[in-house]
C-alpha cells in the first residue's frame, strides 16, 4: 500500500471536507461521490471501526439538535453532508501516530495561531473520544446494551456530562503540555514533494469539478 505522509494526507482529508461543505443544496449525486470518497479513505487509513462508530454517534446527535428544526429535507442533506465530512476528518485523527497531529498542521497556508487551536482541538477530540468509550462501558456496566441502551443513556443530562468530564480533561492537558515547555510553537515546516504536489493539485481540481458540477446541474 502506498504510505502518504502525514502533511499530504491531511491536505487530502480537507479536500474532501471543503469540496463536499461547498456543495449544493440537494446535490445528492455530488454528495454521494464525495460519500463513497469518504468510504474509501477510510478503508484506505484503516480506521479502527468501533472507535469511528462511537465518536460519529456523539457527534451526530449534536448535530441533530441544531439541523432538524430546518426542517426534514434540509436536515437530512445537511447530515449526510456532515457525516461525511466527519467521516473523512475523524478517520485522519484516529489514525494519526501519537504527537504528530502538529507536523501535519504544519503544512497548512494559516496564521499560527489558527494551527495552534486546531492542535489543541485535536487534542480536545482525543480526550471526548476516551470519555465516550468510558461512559459505554459504564451503560454496558449498568444494564444498557445494545442501540436502544446506548440511545437512552445519551440523553441531554449525560451529553451535559460528556462535556463537563472532557472539558476538565482538556483543561489538565494544557497545563501539563504547558508544564512540558509548550508555547505555541508547532515543529518545523513541511514540505511537499513534486509527486504530492501533483497529486494535492488533481485533488483540488477533481473536489472542484464535483462541486461546481453540483450547481450545474
Amino acid at each position: 500500500m502506498l504510505k502518504i505522509a502525514l502533511p499530504l494526507r491531511l491536505q487530502l482529508s480537507l479536500v474532501i471536507v471543503v469540496g463536499s461543505a461547498l456543495l449544493q443544496f440537494n446535490a445528492w449525486l455530488c454528495l454521494g461521490i464525495y460519500g463513497a470518497i469518504a468510504l474509501v479513505w477510510a478503508v484506505y487509513l484503516r480506521v479502527p471501526i468501533l472507535q469511528l462508530g462511537g465518536l460519529l454517534g456523539t457527534e451526530l446527535i449534536f448535530l441533530s439538535f441544531m439541523a432538524l428544526p430546518l426542517g426534514w429535507e434540509r436536515a437530512s442533506f445537511l447530515l449526510v453532508r456532515s457525516l461525511v465530512c466527519l467521516v473523512t476528518m475523524n478517520s485522519f485523527l484516529l489514525t494519526l501516530p501519537p504527537h504528530s497531529f502538529g507536523i501535519a498542521l504544519k503544512s497548512l497556508p494559516v496564521p499560527a495561531p489558527i494551527k495552534a487551536n486546531l492542535l489543541l482541538a485535536g487534542q480536545y477530540l482525543e480526550i471526548l473520544l476516551d470519555e465516550v468509550t468510558r461512559m459505554q462501558r459504564s451503560a454496558q456496566l449498568r444494564g444498557l446494551n445494545g442501540a436502544v441502551g446506548w440511545l437512552r443513556y445519551t440523553s441531554a443530562a449525560m451529553i451535559g456530562a460528556l462535556y463537563l468530564r472532557s472539558l476538565d480533561r482538556a483543561e489538565r492537558v494544557y497545563a501539563a503540555m504547558v508544564m512540558r515547555g509548550y508555547n505555541g510553537q508547532l515543529p518545523k515546516d513541511a514540505t511537499f514533494r513534486p509527486k504530492e504536489r501533483f497529486a494535492l493539485l488533481l485533488a483540488w481540481a477533481i473536489a472542484s469539478g464535483l462541486t461546481v458540477t453540483s450547481y450545474i446541474i
